[in-house]
């Protein structure tokens, strides 16, 4: 049965609630119980690791039997697993729901199979309610689910000619103060902010989530990449985060290194030598590109060799948002295709 429009209500309510959780390991997961006469009986939401999943939240504000007969609404497919918390799958059914809603199929494997579990138990259930929204809510999160690696954003700056600096090396500021501010709000939403070393010796950056009040309450982990040593009076090292340096230029492992420590999203910012690597080497999940009305000529631009030899082989990208910052425009566009080579820098970085 196809979702009602109190279903789908709900469901755009259970995403508000699966924002509040925090971006971790874990994912981001909201619910709505419902009555049969669609009213709403309880909310919850996933707080963390070891916590409550948002189902059981919500039948915790419930006493017991009052979710008989009600309609779960959920952003994710209940789990069918047992860790430090139990199926939700198996909580839904003991609590007498009758019929399940949710957006997005659980991508791991040792966790999925709760809406079969639903079903097997007489439980209704329809899935794919509102994807596109839970999709942009906790897209990295799957990529990191699937792939056993952060979801990575490739960004950088550009005139509208397509360089990331003027012929002497200048680039500060290529785009304007809404860019900027618009720049360090994904950064503070990045479980990790990755440049090369070449940038940290040619721009000394900060590497913070900076708001008009000040530094964000989070702050991205500050990960250098490239074989030069970074100078002891470095602003990086500054940083609230303790810093972590990699030697090595082989990207898979940089980030592979980075999931084990819980890194679900990585934000690179390292100038076109470092985008240039992560996206000839199909690691680019999203890129994320501010475009000033400039012209500088040169050399300098903002991409380097990405491994595209001939218009046949262009790295093609569907853009999903544009939008104007100020007078620059910001264009973010994921890959049509994820082509894999071997992910290793050159020592340029």
């Amino acid at each position: 049965m196809a979702a009602s429009e109190a279903e789908r209500t709900a469901m755009r309510r259970a995403l508000d609630l699966a924002g509040r959780g925090p971006v971790g390991v874990n994912p981001q997961v909201g619910a709505v119980l419902l009555a049969r006469d669609g009213t709403t009986l309880a909310e919850g939401w996933h707080r963390g690791a070891g916590t409550a999943h948002a189902e059981v939240d919500a039948l915790s504000h419930l006493p017991h039997g009052g979710a008989a007969g009600a309609t779960a609404v959920v952003t994710l497919e209940p789990c069918n697993h047992t860790g430090r918390t139990g199926p939700c799958a198996l909580a839904l059914i003991d609590a007498g729901v009758t019929r399940v809603v949710y957006a997005l199929d659980d991508p791991v494997a040792y966790s999925h199979g709760g809406a079969d579990r639903l079903r097997a138990a007489g439980v209704d259930v329809e899935a794919g309610v509102e994807a596109d929204a839970a999709r942009a809510l906790i897209g990295p999160w799957i990529t990191a689910a699937r792939l056993g690696r952060p979801h990575v954003t490739v960004k950088w700056a550009q005139s509208l000619d397509g360089r990331a600096a003027a012929d002497d090396g200048t680039s500060q500021w290529i785009t304007g103060p809404e860019a900027r501010a618009d720049v360090h709000r994904r950064r503070a939403d990045a479980g990790a902010i990755v440049v090369g070393t070449g940038t940290v010796l040619a721009d000394d950056p900060a590497l913070t989530a900076r708001g008009p009040d000040g530094a964000y309450a989070t702050q991205p982990l500050p990960v250098v990449i490239g074989a030069r040593e970074t100078p002891q009076d470095a602003a990086i090292r500054r940083h609230p985060r303790h810093p972590l340096f990699f030697p090595s230029h082989d990207l898979e492992t940089v980030l592979a290194d980075l999931h084990q420590r819980g890194v679900q999203r990585v934000f690179v910012e390292g100038g076109p030598t470092l985008a240039s690597a992560f996206i000839a080497a199909g690691l680019a999940d999203e890129v994320v590109a501010y475009i000033a009305p400039v012209l500088l000529g040169g050399g300098r631009l903002a991409l380097t060799d990405i491994a595209v030899p001939t218009i046949a082989a262009a790295r093609r990208l569907a853009v999903t948002d544009m939008q104007r910052l100020g007078d620059d425009l910001l264009v973010v566009a994921t890959p049509i295709d994820h082509p894999r080579a071997h992910a290793t820098l050159a020592e340029g970085a």
